[in-house]
């Protein structure tokens, strides 16, 4: 499933194969929440964009269209038309997004739905049960993200409980992949790792996570109100005692700088909104930092987005006429700037591959993680 081809101090450069496909890793996955990328582009637009691997939300597609639905409609790959390699989320995010609607017990969580108020229960069997109808290529397990900074002790009773609900969703995942209607039988199980900002539970939910044997190992609860410092601190706290032959997951990160520096220090898989968010605000990624399109100083401004850019957008207009849209408030602003920064992060992906191929990683970094962190002109 997982092979590292090379490796430059922490940094992997592996592959990571799957019912739908081969990834070449370090990888970023583009955020489908509800089988569809925000900003009007779609599972088409993505292979134009070089996207690898698209990621779906397990609680929202729960709720609409239903996963029941989806199964019946062939599973996720299917129903949106992606024929690439696929990750959903296990829902436990929600536990932590939705506070005030949930309430938390050994067997799992009730929320009320944010779209009608109804109540849904979802524990370890359940996501896992979900996740089998989507037909995913990578299930995560259910877990609770807690906040930053967490009481210690509430941090060490949930990640203690998170373990357990590992358990329960390896001994039902294994169970639903037999089954001879299973939608996806290739499908494998990610454990992921808990225990807030605090090294010594960190250390000792993954020494103890490692023993459950996954697929993958993700980290989780992180780049959610703590300081960047801090997060690279956990992940170097926790990296030597990931698997070496199993892929790592660093969940909702992050930054084009954040990408570079957790690839330093030994991560292979990624996602996050912000590219896709920020560019729907406007705010788009070049090669020489970040700019906000909607500032006067564009309206004349006949360059691309970005010169050293290769994508759709980039060959074909202008930063004024995008800023002309956004101004305009036409839907085309939204879809043209999305697919701009999705090609940025798939981008950016694949020359830390190359830089990794070339034994020249160190001085991609040196190069780009600070100036990428800053602004365009």
């Amino acid at each position: 499933m997982f092979r590292v081809i090379k490796t430059e101090g922490a940094a992997r450069r592996g592959e990571f194969t799957c019912p739908h496909g081969t990834a070449q890793t370090p990888v970023f996955m583009n955020v489908g929440t509800q089988g569809a990328i925000k900003g009007a582009v779609s599972a088409l637009d993505l292979k134009e964009l070089g996207c690898q691997i698209e990621l779906s939300n397990t609680y929202h597609l729960h709720l609409r269209p239903g996963d029941g639905v989806v199964r019946q409609l062939g599973g996720l790959h299917k129903f949106m038309g992606w024929d690439g390699p696929m990750l959903t989320d296990s829902g436990g995010f929600q536990v932590f997004s939705l506070a005030g609607l949930r309430k938390i017990t050994e067997e799992g969580v009730t929320f009320s739905s944010h779209i009608d108020g109804r109540r849904i229960f979802m524990g370890p069997e359940e996501s896992m049960a979900i996740q089998s109808n989507l037909g995913s290529d990578v299930a995560m397990a259910f877990d609770e993200c807690v906040e930053n900074p967490a009481p210690y002790d509430y941090a060490k009773a949930s990640c203690e409980r998170t373990l357990r609900w590992l358990e329960r969703c390896k001994a039902e995942h294994d169970r639903l992949c037999a089954l001879p209607d299973c939608v996806n039988p290739g499908q494998v199980l990610f454990g992921i790792n808990q225990g807030a900002t605090y090294e010594d539970l960190r250390v000792w939910h993954m020494k103890e996570t490692a023993k459950i044997d996954c697929g993958g190992y993700a980290i989780g609860g992180l780049a959610v109100g703590e300081p960047t410092e801090v997060m690279y601190q956990i992940i170097e706290a926790v990296e030597p005692h990931m698997p070496a032959d199993k892929p790592r997951y660093l969940m909702g990160v992050g930054t084009p700088s954040n990408i570079i520096e957790a690839v330093a220090r030994g991560v292979d898989f990624f996602d996050c909104v912000m590219p896709a968010r920020n560019a729907r605000h406007g705010k788009l990624f070049t090669w020489e930092g970040s700019l906000n399109l909607k500032n006067e100083r564009f309206k004349l401004d006949q360059r691309p987005i970005d010169p050293r850019c290769g994508c759709p957008v980039c060959r074909n207009f202008s930063r004024a006429y995008l800023r002309h849209l956004f101004v305009a408030g036409e839907m085309l602003a939204m879809r043209l700037a999305v697919m701009h920064n999705l090609y940025f992060y798939n981008e950016l992906a694949r020359r830390i591959r190359e830089a990794l191929d070339a034994g020249q990683f160190a001085a991609f970094r040196a190069e780009y993680s600070e100036k990428l962190a800053g602004r365009a002109d």
